[in-house]
């Protein structure tokens, strides 16, 4: 009698120890490559920036040339496409330029190529309390060799960097340019970047951004009626794979669409299937860059921020609304003024992060963490840029060149509740 029962209670045993390996995928002899656990298993409380990572100088040994500097192939007084001058005192590697700062010196810029550049952006976002980045990886990666050996690289430095600061690191997929009849590349993609550069999968120095205790990847560009495609049907095939392959899913999904998603408005492509898609992802993060200036927020804000996150907690979703500093790319594009959406001093930038979080939001994006071609750039700015025929913005001269990075940190504080809300930009001392 005492035999069988131990039989029973070995057999009980097993059963049960079987069941919490299925309630339990990231437990030991389950086939997922993810980490059991990172840092970070939660995107709620953070301010997480997109970071391009894009910017190539001539001699940094990627053979681009001057990557998201030139225009027309040339990087040189009135043939360039950055509005905004890096401040360089702090990087390790520098690369002339032919502009020329008012006293007739050189003006340098950094390459995202060398590892040097991104670890000092992630020792900024250590330094500042910016929680982490999302790397940017777009379609037109993946069918190019050149531009795809750039990307792996500059993310291969961004793992390493976010492991030596601790700070967050997610993935976003641009799929705005995809060729929707080779969306297995995306699945293909990911499947090299978890197995060759143990993206989320680290170890115990793993900072890799999970939501819900699951790795969180961000697909941007559905639904858009300013592209060709809106990616639907084929990002209901590419969520189903991350959702649910045993070995690479097991995912939670971020969605970048329309600022008009929720009524599909005019920025949609007005197909009624992106509530469909947005049913199926855990957080929804609209693009709102250039839809507002400090002016006109505010009237934004109440009409479709506060009811954006009204929809989304009603829809049990994560409402992650876009924040930006400012705007400009007159010397990208032809026509354009320069300085579209004034900075004001940091005003404008604290004013949407004010109103998101008295809107509900409780997470925030920044866009964008190193974007100095179109303006929106929080890390550190020049207050002396070079003269000539391209028109350079400069810093406000009465904030420091930090002022961004140093606002992006007090949102994360004022968003976890760790000072006091106020709509009134804090001041900083000994400023």
């Amino acid at each position: 009698m005492q035999l069988e029962n131990s039989k029973r209670s070995i057999k009980t045993l097993f059963i049960l120890g079987g069941l919490v390996l299925l309630l339990m995928p990231n437990v030991v002899g389950s086939q997922t490559k993810h980490a059991i656990s990172s840092k970070y298993l939660s995107y709620k409380g953070l301010v997480m920036a997109g970071y391009q990572g894009w910017f190539n100088c001539e001699g940094d040994g990627a053979d681009r040339g001057w990557t998201h500097y030139s225009k027309n192939g040339k990087f040189e007084d009135g043939s360039c496409t950055i509005d905004y001058w890096p401040e360089m005192d702090e990087y390790k590697v520098k690369y002339k330029t032919p502009f020329k700062f008012p006293d007739g010196s050189p003006a340098y810029v950094f390459s995202s190529y060398d590892e040097s550049t991104v670890d000092l952006h992630f020792k900024w976002m250590k330094e500042y309390g910016v929680s982490g980045v999302f790397m940017q990886r777009f379609f037109s990666v993946l069918t190019d060799e050149k531009r795809k050996n750039h990307s792996d690289k500059v993310l291969a430095s961004a793992i390493k960097a976010a492991n030596k600061y601790g700070v967050a690191i997610a993935l976003m997929y641009d799929l705005g340019s995809m060729d929707d009849s080779k969306y297995q590349l995306v699945i293909e993609d990911w499947k090299h970047l978890v197995d060759d550069l143990k993206l989320t999968n680290q170890g115990a120095e793993t900072t890799y951004l999970f939501h819900n205790k699951k790795p969180l990847v961000a697909f941007w560009g559905i639904g858009a009626g300013t592209r060709e495609s809106g990616h639907i049907p084929e990002i209901f095939d590419i969520m189903d794979f991350f959702k649910n392959d045993p070995v690479y899913g097991g995912c939670s999904i971020h969605l970048g669409i329309p600022s008009r998603w929720r009524t599909l408005g005019s920025d949609t492509d007005g197909d009624p299937r992106l509530h469909e898609v947005i049913e199926q992802a855990d957080v929804v993060h609209p693009w709102l860059v250039g839809r507002y200036n400090e002016k006109s927020y505010e009237a934004y804000r109440q009409n479709e921020i506060i009811e954006d996150v009204k929809w989304s907690k009603a829809h049990d979703k994560f409402y992650a609304p876009t924040v930006f500093p400012g705007f400009s790319w007159y010397n990208m594009k032809p026509n354009e003024v320069s300085d579209k959406i004034p900075r004001n001093k940091g005003a404008f930038y604290w004013k949407q992060i004010a109103g998101a979080i008295e809107s509900g939001a409780e997470m925030l994006y920044v866009a964008m963490f190193d974007e100095i071609d179109e303006g929106t750039a929080i890390i550190k700015i020049s207050h002396t840029v070079p003269v000539g025929t391209s028109i350079f913005v400069p810093n406000d001269k009465e904030v420091p060149t930090d002022h961004y990075l140093w606002l992006s940190g007090m949102a994360g504080k004022m968003l976890r509740g760790e000072i006091p809300f106020s709509k009134e930009m804090p001041v900083r001392e000994n400023n």
